[in-house]
């Protein structure tokens, strides 16, 4: 007898202490201080991760439009050797929609006469097929003339380029048409001409209408028309 009242006892004692461990107050939860610690927590990494973030996203924007850039030049060249004609290849930025558009058309109309830029109708915006914004970047040129670059040594670069259509051409057998292009004047101590550039570029936080570091682009270097990219002060 005495051997079961201690067990009834002891079975009592071990359920009285486990429903204390496992029952929680019906006031449990987080104070006032304890989620203003949180919230300020989660805004302070968000303000140490947004710039970071930001210049990622900028940066895939801007390379998703050079590459366009190179594709288009790429085409323009490509269509001239296949149908022996000239093809041209424009950039401009809309001033109504601000996106940098291109257009690659053939350059002569049937005629045998130059197609003027208010004729153009194959323009699209810089990159719309592969997601790039162009709305929001910058377009530059260091070009004075159809395929001859600007003279200027100290800024050859500029943002905007003027209201002409920036503006490239390949003859019959894809290299640049005469007469002779002109590739600039190379800055020393380097003895290369800079070639002809085509500049996209992030727009500067502190005026919007002057570029960032943040730039790339293609760079026609010889009468062929071989192309390369670059980025950054190689595109100044």
């Amino acid at each position: 007898m005495g051997n079961l009242t201690l067990k009834l006892f002891h079975t009592r004692m071990c359920n009285k202490n486990t429903k204390e461990r496992f029952h929680f107050q019906d006031d449990a939860g987080f104070t006032l201080i304890e989620v203003l610690v949180v919230v300020l927590m989660i805004g302070i990494l968000a303000a140490i991760a947004a710039p970071s973030w930001l210049a990622f996203v900028n940066r895939q924007q801007v390379n998703k439009a050079n590459d366009a850039v190179l594709a288009a030049l790429q085409e323009a060249q490509r269509e001239a050797k296949n149908k022996k004609l000239s093809y041209s290849v424009s950039f401009q930025k809309n001033t109504t929609t601000q996106n940098v558009e291109v257009a690659v058309y053939r350059t002569k109309k049937s005629d045998g006469s130059n197609l003027p830029f208010a004729e153009i109708s194959t323009w699209k915006p810089l990159g719309a097929d592969v997601g790039a914004n162009s709305d929001k970047l910058l377009l530059g040129a260091n070009l004075s003339a159809e395929n001859i670059a600007n003279s200027t040594t100290n800024s050859p670069v500029s943002y905007p380029p003027p209201s002409t259509p920036t503006k490239i051409t390949f003859d019959y057998m894809g290299a640049l048409t005469s007469p002779t292009p002109n590739f600039g004047t190379a800055t020393a101590p380097s003895t290369e001409p800079p070639g002809l550039k085509i500049v996209v570029a992030v727009p500067s936080a502190a005026n919007s209408t002057l570029a960032s570091s943040v730039k790339r682009c293609v760079i026609v270097k010889t009468l062929l028309g071989s192309m390369l990219t670059a980025k950054d002060d190689k595109c100044s």
